[in-house]
């Protein structure tokens, strides 16, 4: 998975790469053979959503630049891999999953590997974490139709980044770097996420 799907598509930072290949992936991949879990798609998980190919993961993770203590902001925990990810590279993460199955789920799975450093929440993700803010780096794992206003000013004026699909039918993916009270915002590639919605009531 490293060598053909992350380095030959131009992932070169080596801590996201040796962080990628020491996160056992058909951990969170429940109810998917372990021969499939490393392949370079999307894979189902519970309650219909989905965990990103490995090279959009190792992507996202790379624009974050991540720095040991560096505390981020996931909206979307899904099965957890992500967040997993980013705490081997010694980030402290705050994870914030609409439905509660998936977030007790992935607590037990991260507790079950050992993986220290996140806290999994069950909340509305558009609406970030205000308590925590500033946060250094925020990721998102699904689609808004257009960067929520809450995520841009929780990011840390000091160089904070935000990566977030943008999009409905067609996404793309974004990097948002906030210096004091202006943002600088890039359009990176062609993305297909699941939708970015709020909690079920």
């Amino acid at each position: 998975m490293v060598a053909q799907q992350l380095q030959r598509r131009g992932i070169r930072d080596q801590r996201v790469l040796e962080a990628m290949a020491t996160t056992p992936r058909e951990a969170f991949v429940p109810g998917v053979p372990a021969s499939l879990a490393y392949d370079d798609r999307a894979l189902p998980i519970d309650a219909g959503q989905t965990i990103s190919q490995p090279y959009m993961v190792a992507r996202m993770t790379e624009l974050l630049r991540v720095e040991p203590g560096d505390r981020i902001l996931e909206i979307g925990t899904g099965s957890g891999y992500q967040a997993a990810v980013l705490a081997k590279l010694g980030a402290k993460v705050t994870s914030i999953e609409r439905l509660p199955d998936l977030a007790e789920a992935a607590r037990e799975r991260l507790r079950g590997l050992g993986i220290d450093g996140v806290d999994v929440r069950v909340g509305d993700g558009s609406t970030g974490d205000p308590d925590g803010a500033p946060w250094d780096g925020i990721v998102v794992t699904a689609a808004a139709p257009a960067i929520p206003m809450a995520l841009r000013e929780q990011l840390d004026p000091d160089g904070g980044r935000l990566v977030i699909p943008v999009g409905d039918d067609v996404q793309e993916l974004r990097l948002l770097t906030r210096r004091g009270g202006s943002f600088e915002e890039r359009r990176l590639l062609p993305v297909r996420f699941v939708p970015l919605v709020a909690p079920p009531r």
